[in-house]
Parts: structure tokens; C-alpha cells; sequence
């Protein structure tokens, strides 16, 4: 009776081991997003839309790293925005939970003709709505490092998957 209870202890305890790995054992995501926006600078706002995708892969329990590419206009002169290439770091709180804060910031290289240096931070939630199918909230600033009053705000909508 004893061996029997220990057993059944054991296979027990093996696959609630083995449900939290598979639970965990995704590493990495990926993303597309929408985002309304505005850029300021110099006293003057105006009106912003973004768009854009990327992934990350996790290399600790919630800290991952990643990159994404964008594009980020004024809505009334959609032609003349600027591509976005950012590299990031990230920390997803909750992971294996449906509702998976993080907090995020990097490096950005702002494009167009020319390019200028940027950094990046913000925060969101992705909530998975389906086995590798959620919705990704997110607020995204991008800081030009040479004028540092210059913003790129934007509230991000997206579709995550892993």
C-alpha cells in the first residue's frame, strides 16, 4: 500500500511537472501591430498612425530579447513618414498566464533618406485569447537621441502569436 501511494504521489507531482513545461516551454513570440499616435516636438503635435511587426525569443523565465520593424506617419501626409528598426529587450511578467504583462525598451534607427538614433520604451499586455493566438495592447515611445524633445507615441493594437 505504501509503494503505491508514493507512486501515485510521483506520477502525481511528473505531470503537474510536465503541464507547467509545456505550459512554458513556447520560446518565443511574434507580433503585428496597428497604432494611432502622435509625434512632438518643438512645441508642435500632430496626428500619427504606425504599423508594423516583430518577434522575440526568451532567454530566462520573462526576459527576452527581440527586434521589429515599423513605419510611422502623419495622417494627413501618409507618404512622408519614417521606417523604424528597433532592438529591444523585454520583460513578460506572468508568461504562461493569459493576461502577460511586459515592459519593453532598446535601441530605434529612425529612416528615411537619411537616419538618426533613437531609444525606445513602454509597456502593454498580451492577452492569449487561444493556444498561440492573443491580442497585444501596447503603449511605444520612441525618443530621437539628438533632439530629445522629438516623440513618436503611439497605442499599439496587435495580434500576437507563438
Amino acid at each position: 500500500m505504501f509503494y503505491k501511494v508514493i507512486s501515485l504521489m510521483l506520477l502525481t507531482f511528473a505531470l503537474h511537472v510536465i503541464g507547467a513545461a509545456q505550459n512554458e516551454a513556447h520560446k518565443g513570440q511574434g507580433y503585428v501591430f496597428f497604432a494611432p499616435g502622435v509625434i512632438t516636438g518643438g512645441g508642435v503635435s500632430e496626428g500619427t498612425f504606425q504599423f508594423g511587426g516583430g518577434g522575440e525569443g526568451f532567454l530566462y523565465k520573462g526576459l527576452a530579447a527581440g527586434g521589429e520593424i515599423g513605419y510611422v506617419a502623419p495622417w494627413k501626409h501618409s507618404r512622408e513618414g519614417i521606417g523604424l528598426l528597433s532592438l529591444d529587450g523585454s520583460f513578460h511578467l506572468k508568461r504562461s498566464s493569459r493576461l502577460s504583462p511586459f515592459v519593453t525598451g532598446g535601441y530605434s534607427l529612425a529612416f528615411r533618406y537619411g537616419h538618426a538614433n533613437a531609444v525606445n520604451y513602454g509597456g502593454g499586455v498580451n492577452w492569449w485569447i487561444s493556444e498561440g493566438k492573443g491580442l497585444r495592447l501596447e503603449f511605444r515611445d520612441h525618443v530621437e537621441t539628438q533632439f530629445t524633445d522629438v516623440h513618436y507615441v503611439g497605442f499599439r493594437i496587435g495580434f500576437a502569436f507563438r
